[in-house]
């Protein structure tokens, strides 16, 4: 009786979400227009595609930054995320080597900023707004979340994030940082523009999710292992980490979306009953 009731709710579900409508608003920009009318650069990069369920109230938002090394890439929604009663904004932002840091990494917060200026006029909730992104996308999550001082400028702490779910991030500084300052790929740096600089205990819940140790870019696994160990280190009792074995950097990203999906439901239920 019990499997039947949960296969009747589950197909409730599925039917629910395939007569949901969606909507597409693309090339959005980001940066105010005084900001965007004076940076040509900004003003054909600095924009963001908004993919939101219609007559929908109060659901989550996926922030998604595109991964590229910082050199390449453009916004994306990922298919995984599609159709799942969610909103997903794609983010585009400047590249390497026509910027350096901290170009990006600002434009990241900013796209933040406008998606908690904005959502709840599609219909969105504010506290649940959730940062993802793969590879060099992962990086810029990472970033925003874990040095306060870029979301502060638009008086944002990051606290007010849901929850951050970074594949694949470059927890040190990222490598194309140290290749504009100079310094090679497989040479280590921590500096302010490294995420594990700003560990604590107090963070938004962060899932951590790299590929296979032995197939991963650059150790990228071991970093993060050693990020969640800093962490534990600090006190923070929100960061967890899934080494998902058997898949490389490129290709981790696609059964990593599931592992997502999962954390904003389970996060979203948990903000959503605290109310």
């Amino acid at each position: 009786m019990k499997k039947l009731v949960f296969v009747l709710f589950l197909g409730t579900i599925l039917f629910s979400n395939a007569q949901q409508k969606y909507k597409t608003e693309t090339n959005i920009h980001y940066y105010s227009d005084s900001i965007t009318k004076n940076n040509s650069y900004i003003e054909s990069q600095c924009t963001l595609d908004v993919y939101y369920p219609e007559n929908l109230k109060d659901f989550s938002t996926i922030i998604w930054f595109h991964g590229g090394g910082l050199k390449s890439g453009e916004k994306q929604i990922p298919k995984a995320l599609m159709n799942k009663g969610y909103a997903v904004i794609g983010v585009e932002y400047r590249l390497s080597p026509k910027v350096v840091a901290p170009a990006y990494i600002d434009d990241a917060a900013a796209a933040v900023s406008w998606v908690f200026k904005n959502i709840e006029k599609y219909g969105g909730n504010t506290k649940l707004i959730f940062v993802s992104g793969h590879s060099a996308g992962a990086y810029l999550g990472m970033m925003i979340t874990m040095d306060k001082s870029y979301l502060a400028q638009y008086n944002i702490d990051p606290m007010q994030i849901a929850g951050l779910i970074p594949f694949s991030g470059q927890v040190i500084t990222h490598f194309t940082i140290r290749n504009e300052q100079g310094i090679k790929s497989e040479q280590p740096t921590i500096d302010k523009y490294a995420p594990i600089n700003f560990v604590r205990a107090q963070t938004p819940p962060i899932l951590l999710i790299t590929g296979d140790r032995e197939m991963e870019l650059l150790g990228r696994y071991e970093e993060n292992a050693y990020f969640l160990r800093m962490m534990k280190l600090n006190g923070n009792k929100n960061t967890r980490l899934y080494e998902l074995q058997g898949f490389n950097h490129g290709g981790m990203a696609e059964p990593s979306f599931p592992l997502l999906l999962k954390e904003i439901a389970s996060v979203s239920k948990n903000i959503l009953e605290k109310k």
